[in-house]
């Protein structure tokens, strides 16, 4: 893995075709919310197929209400990925990158399988502005994440990032009642709906 891909670095903002053909920024798919990116070997491994079904089943509903956004790189094809993301049951965003561009921009090419030529498969918890909070190197399959384990860190990282994780926070309600709604995600101070 690139040097600089450490808790505290910046991911580099990949822009790549997402299973419908449409090219998306890391940027763009994860807003102003905590991303959880998994680097995948492809559709053959076993083991990407087990941890993306876990990941549909436990994760997906849960990171849908808590300001969580998914998306996994791929090296397969359009094709393949869409079959791969469907076989799932995954709904977030997957990006295909069969030219292994973020394989040889981060490093991570497994050398071990020339076969294939995949990528080492990292799973990353990302803050907002693509900083990295924690990374996991899946090439065993005990190194990748659980769903309880990115539980865990996306609680750090949304204590971290949202001001009103606490709402006793001295200050929040004053905010609120004076009618800043700019520290309560999901509020804007136009609306009295969030979201809106």
């Amino acid at each position: 893995m690139h040097p600089d891909i450490v808790p505290g670095g910046v991911l580099p903002d990949f822009a790549l075709p997402d299973q419908t053909g449409t090219v998306r920024t890391l940027s763009e798919l994860q807003g102003r919310d905590p991303l959880v990116l998994t680097l995948m070997r492809g559709h053959y491994c076993p083991k990407e197929h087990h941890q993306h079904r876990e990941m549909a089943t436990v994760l997906q509903p849960k990171a849908a209400v808590a300001y969580t956004q998914i998306a996994t790189i791929s090296t397969d094809d359009h094709h393949t990925l869409q079959e791969f993301r469907l076989s799932v049951g995954a709904q977030w965003t997957f990006l295909s990158d069969p030219e292994r561009i973020v394989q040889r921009q981060l490093d991570i090419q497994e050398y071990t399988d020339p076969d294939h030529d995949p990528m080492i498969p990292y799973t990353l918890v990302l803050k907002p502005g693509l900083v990295v909070h924690t990374v996991y190197n899946g090439y065993w399959f005990w190194g990748r994440p659980s769903a309880y384990d990115l539980w865990h860190d996306l609680r750090d990282v949304t204590r971290e990032i949202r001001p009103d994780w606490d709402l006793s926070t001295p200050g929040l309600r004053e905010a609120w009642d004076g009618g800043d709604h700019s520290l309560f995600h999901g509020w804007d101070t136009r609306s009295a709906d969030p979201g809106k």
